[in-house]
């Protein structure tokens, strides 16, 4: 008999999927291999390594201005600066704060709108008696 508990919303079935990262001299091959194979074959390339085009554009732009370190991935580099949690969460605070405040503002605008309106139309319900 199979049991009827809920799973515990803790246990995740499937784990969070890890990005990929290249390292340059990686990227320098791919970008050499796919510059060098006839036409019909870049697309075999691609699906062998699984890469998209924008990524040989990218990184064959990064090899062209001599910029080897553009090749790294600034967003997975473990150089990256981490925020601090408290930072992230000041950060996270002060855009809910700004989008309330727009909120706000939006609020009292309609109402100022509403009361104008309201007034318009006493005034004209007065002069009509």
């Amino acid at each position: 008999m199979a049991s009827t508990t809920p799973r515990s919303s803790g246990s995740d079935p499937a784990p969070r999927p890890k990005r990929r990262t290249f390292s340059a001299e990686y990227k320098l091959r791919i970008v050499a291999e796919y510059d060098a194979a006839p036409t019909g074959e870049k697309g075999a390339i691609l699906r062998r390594e699984r890469l998209y085009h924008s990524h040989v554009i990218e990184w064959r732009q990064a090899r062209d201005a001599g910029a080897l370190d553009a090749l790294t991935d600034q967003r997975t580099s473990p150089v990256r600066p981490k925020k601090a949690a408290e930072q992230a969460e000041l950060e996270r605070l002060r855009k809910k704060v700004a989008r309330l405040e727009e909120d706000l503002a939006r609020r009292d605008a309609a109402l100022e709108v509403m009361g104008k309106a309201n007034a318009l139309l006493g005034l004209l319900s007065e002069s009509a008696d």
